[in-house]
């Protein structure tokens, strides 16, 4: 198979990509503590659409303020948000970008200073000092991706993606390691993965079959099993009406952890799924124009695009214009960063990335 980057992609829904570059969400804490827009994280998104990113993805976004994972974070848990939002939709639709908003709720990873109370997990996890949800309490959480979607569809995004990786409270559920209920959302897979299909079941209902639909999954860490990951994705896919399915996989050329699997590449492993009308993505160390090539010759849709999206905001345009761009070296000055459109506390929170920005 041979996909190329600059080609259209159309959604089951009926969204259209102009070309298969996908900013991946990414933390940048950049907007207000209320969860409300900021002017930074307004210029970083809609200068990567202009950048010519088929599909922008905005950072997590919150479902509850309990939910809230960084400082910083873009929240899409209360009305007051929608303003913003339709500000951020409509400045990246201009740029004939598709405009996504990722719903996530960051559970027993929410540090406890930034909501000042406990945070709450699946079940009650002591190394992060999380309780467990009530059976009440799932409940209020589905309705609240749910409605959050909704909140979105009214901003005006093209869809939403619901973020069931990375250790994240959607991850707690499906993760037996962390999951230790006793009710109907915990034991078997069937009941640890019934909350995001009531999620994802929600949302289609709510938003309707238009709206652009996808779930982000990671087949590893947090307990997370390579086998349980795929039978997720493919229940998903055959299930429950999903447009694309976003695989974050820490790095798309890497070999599965467990031993049992190492026959073959994470990346192989998932590719070995029948995913019908479902597009699916990938992330993880997809930095260079040959990079994207190999990723697409594997059969994958659509490349997701991080670190090599920060150094670059045009990174589409310069790989469609030499398939073997490299992106620029490391370290780079905190000058560079703010002419790529990075704000103050996005450039901070990048100086955590071990030798990413240059010591001034």
């Amino acid at each position: 198979m041979n996909t190329r980057p600059n080609s259209i992609l159309t959604f089951q829904c009926g969204a259209v990509m102009p070309n298969r570059f996908m900013l991946a969400p990414m933390t940048n804490s950049q907007s207000h503590e209320d969860g409300t827009l900021s002017t930074d994280e307004y210029h970083w998104l809609t200068m990567r659409a202009k950048g010519g990113f088929g599909l922008t993805m905005t950072c997590a976004s919150h479902v509850q303020f309990i939910g809230k994972g960084f400082p910083g974070q873009l929240g899409i848990y209360n009305d007051m948000h929608i303003e913003g939002h339709q500000r951020l939709a409509a400045g990246i639709k201009a740029h004939n970008s598709l405009a996504v908003i990722q719903l996530h709720h960051a559970g027993m990873r929410t540090p406890e200073d930034l909501i000042g109370e406990q945070p709450v997990s699946s079940s009650a996890v002591e190394k992060h000092n999380a309780r467990a949800l009530s059976l009440k309490e799932v409940e209020q959480l589905r309705d609240d991706f749910i409605a959050a979607a909704v909140r979105s569809q009214k901003a005006g995004y093209d869809g939403v993606e619901v973020h069931g990786a990375h250790g994240y409270i959607l991850t707690q559920f499906l993760s037996a390691d962390i999951n230790k209920r006793t009710d109907s959302y915990g034991g078997s897979l069937e009941n640890r993965s019934r909350l995001l299909f009531q999620i994802v079941d929600g949302i289609r209902e709510a938003c309707g079959p238009e709206f652009l639909l996808g779930v982000r999954l990671s087949p590893e860490r947090f307990g997370m099993k390579l086998h349980e990951s795929k039978t997720i994705c493919q229940q998903l896919i055959n299930n429950y009406h999903i447009d694309f399915l976003d695989i974050s996989l820490w790095d798309v050329f890497k070999q599965p952890e467990e031993l049992e699997f190492q026959d073959k590449s994470l990346l192989q492993h998932f590719s070995d799924l029948d995913f019908k009308h479902v597009k699916w993505t990938v992330a993880g160390k997809i930095n260079s124009g040959q990079d994207v090539h190999k990723v697409l010759d594997a059969g994958v849709d659509v490349v997701s695009i991080g670190r090599s999206a920060i150094l670059h905001h045009d990174f589409p345009k310069q790989v469609l214009a030499n398939a073997n761009f490299e992106p620029t070296t490391l370290p780079v000055s905190e000058t560079y960063l703010r002419n790529e459109g990075l704000g103050d506390n996005f450039i901070t929170y990048m100086k955590r990335w071990d030798g990413f920005v240059a010591n001034e």
